[in-house]
């Protein structure tokens, strides 16, 4: 029996980054010896274990045979026999098909290390095209990897993937997993940038790719293509640092823009009402978490009022406010903020420029929260006028904090 360190873990070692979690493969091994070993089996569709002291997987040597449609239509076979450079052979890319032994000596059948000093994204074997989910993991590590580029022939692979229909047997659950695990990289635009570029985009997320080539009012977007502001605004999301719904609205805020009647651009008027239903489709059809779901069609409907909010008087920003319900979700409010800076910033030139509508709303927030809302409510009897006591009171507050000469020249 032989164990081995595979995969990323070996990968990141070789380039320098940190390693989180490893993966070991063992050759000329059992289930029944390593159970006798104390290892705890977990593996549902192959045989997987957990290391009964570090609790890292440790997988039994494997191939795959293609046997079905999507990323599950595999036969897996797993025994002693099964060699070491026959499991490296079934993954997606080279640097992912490096192997490490016990004494510290790299195993790499199919030039890996290579690839990693050309900063390239290749596939192992013809086998890539089997399995969709490659596609989406090759997005992914482009968006991780920014000054990797991907090979010709593996991008034609993709694309050809496309044409044959395996991506439309993805599952909406993995596909939202990888598309989330991209959102969270350092430049997610390059993931739907080479999603759009092999044809993938347009059958995960039409809703992004029709973006594409929708012009934009030039004189407050200097990018004007619709697709590249977006590309620039999730991007902008990465650098400030953004959670993964703040990322998602970022990739979500504009999606009006792409059913938007012809006539009306590059003006686009009405499209953050009309991005609304859109989020929510997508948000339904690849199952996003609620919180996603929630702070996008925040974002998608108000984000223009958020823009508009440096020229906006206290009672606008009062309503705006009570309207995110940023009095009883603060930390949404903070999110909302943070993405509607990204659209700000995601604009040649104004990379680095503070977004006053930003500024001004979060400054109106702080005046309108410190108002006694249980002491306006011992005041009055009924719901509705316990609301519009706290409204005039809010006012008052940002009037006062804001200095009501300020109201529409801040």
């Amino acid at each position: 029996m032989k164990i081995y360190m595979v995969g990323g873990a070996v990968r990141d070692e070789l380039l320098g980054r940190p390693v989180s979690d490893r993966d070991w493969v063992v050759v000329g091994a059992t289930p029944e010896e390593m159970v006798k070993h104390g290892f705890l089996p977990v593996g549902k569709d192959f045989p997987v274990f957990l290391h009964p002291v570090t609790h890292e997987e440790y997988a039994l040597a494997r191939t795959e045979r293609k046997s079905g449609r999507g990323y599950k239509g595999f036969t897996v076979y797993a025994a002693p026999e099964v060699t070491l450079e026959e499991d490296l052979a079934r993954r997606d890319l080279t640097i992912n098909a490096i192997a490490k032994d016990e004494n510290g000596q790299y195993i790499d059948p199919y030039g890996g290390r290579l690839d990693l000093k050309r900063r390239l994204l290749r596939h192992v074997s013809p086998a890539f095209v089997e399995d969709p989910v490659r596609i989406l993991r090759v997005a992914r590590f482009a968006a991780r990897f920014t000054d990797f580029t991907v090979a010709e022939e593996t991008l034609a692979l993709m694309r050809e993937m496309v044409r044959n229909g395996e991506v439309d047997a993805l599952v909406p659950e993995r596909v939202w997993q990888e598309l989330a695990r991209g959102l969270m990289e350092a430049k997610p635009s390059r993931m739907f940038e080479l999603l759009r570029d092999c044809g993938a985009l347009a059958k995960l997320l039409p809703e992004v790719d029709r973006l594409f080539g929708v012009p934009q009012n030039p004189k407050s977007h200097p990018e004007v293509d619709t697709g590249v502001h977006v590309m620039r605004v999730v991007d902008r999301a990465a650098a400030l640092g953004g959670t993964l719904p703040v990322r998602f609205a970022a990739l979500t805020h504009d999606l009006g823009k792409g059913v938007t009647p012809r006539e009306q651009w590059p003006f686009h008027d009405g499209h953050e009402q009309a991005g609304v239903a859109l989020v929510q489709a997508v948000s339904t059809r690849l199952r996003v978490p609620h919180d996603c779901r929630d702070l996008a069609c925040l974002v998608v409907r108000w984000h223009g009022e958020a823009h508009r909010a440096d020229q906006a008087d206290a009672e606008t920003l009062v309503t705006l406010l009570t309207r995110l319900d940023a009095f009883r979700q603060p930390a949404r409010l903070h999110a909302f903020l943070l993405a509607c800076t990204a659209d700000y910033q995601g604009r040649p030139g104004y990379e680095e420029r503070p977004m006053p509508g930003a500024q001004r709303l979060a400054r109106a927030f702080e005046a309108a929260a410190a108002v006694d809302a249980g002491a306006i409510a011992r005041q009055h009897h009924s719901g509705e006028a316990i609301r519009a006591a706290l409204f005039a009171a809010r006012v008052t507050a940002v009037n006062a904090a804001l200095g009501a000469s300020q109201i529409g020249h801040d």
